[in-house]
């Protein structure tokens, strides 16, 4: 099983701790935020893995991982990122963010999905914003889900009515990943050139969020592989000792 790894941004909210170091390499539990990452794919046996590099790319290395550039990083988003890998993307597979960690209970949840598209979120996502000052509720990539299916995914869609936070980590059935390379290539075709993509972002600045909700305009089905906890994003410096303190504490991210 292949899986591709978006890790070329800098991380400037960590601070210091991304001075001489990729985001994702930054320690947590005496291990880089990767490392715990890659832990969960291994334990399924997700070992053909594809890491977008940018900020320190020569700092990130992983043994038998292929390496993807994006010399860009300082000027574009996560969706242009995700396709300097473009010839990679064929299915299955799994997408990740690289700066969470998680369980490998929540890669079988990916995995066991039936649909050719599925995000992993949380439906008990308010639990990971107590206290959650640098990092508020308000930056959370909620869903709303109708009949199974999601209808809405990103920043901008507010608690009201939503199902849980997409995590940044989904899958990709051959069909699925076919389908995001169609998406891409026809979001570019039309709005490369043009101010606005989606929800007031341009296409060079645009999440992978974006994308999802172009796909669901042009009628493709994405659905949820659902989960409980088990995961922690690390964007700030709160959340990198908020997951060490967890960690030292010998409990799960739940």
């Amino acid at each position: 099983m292949k899986a591709i790894i978006i890790a070329a941004g800098r991380g400037s909210r960590l601070q210091h701790h991304t001075d001489e170091r990729p985001k994702c390499m930054v320690r947590v539990g005496g291990r880089s935020i990767l490392d715990h990452q890659l832990e969960a794919y291994r334990a399924h046996g997700v070992d053909d893995l594809h890491i977008i590099r940018g900020y320190l790319a020569e700092r990130l290395v992983v043994e038998g991982a292929t390496y993807h550039a994006n010399p860009d990083w300082p000027d574009n988003n996560i969706l242009q990122s995700l396709f300097c890998a473009d010839e990679a993307l064929t299915g299955p597979m799994l997408v990740s963010y690289s700066d969470i960690v998680f369980t490998p209970e929540v890669v079988e949840a990916a995995l066991g999905t039936e649909h050719d598209i599925a995000l992993v979120v949380d439906r008990h996502w308010h639990t990971s914003y107590e206290g959650r000052t640098d990092h508020p509720v308000e930056q959370a990539e909620l869903t709303r889900v109708d009949e199974g299916q999601v209808r809405r995914v990103g920043k901008h869609v507010g608690t009201e009515g939503a199902l849980g936070e997409f995590i940044g980590l989904a899958y990709f059935s051959e069909r699925g990943a076919k389908e995001l390379r169609e998406a891409f290539a026809a979001a570019r075709d039309t709005y490369a050139l043009h101010d606005i993509f989606q929800n007031g972002r341009t296409f060079q600045k645009a999440y992978l969020c974006d994308l999802f909700e172009f796909m669901i305009q042009r009628g493709t089905t994405i659905g949820t592989a659902p989960i409980e906890g088990g995961w922690r994003e690390i964007d700030t410096v709160e959340d990198l000792n908020a997951v060490e303190t967890s960690l030292i504490r010998e409990t799960t991210f739940s």
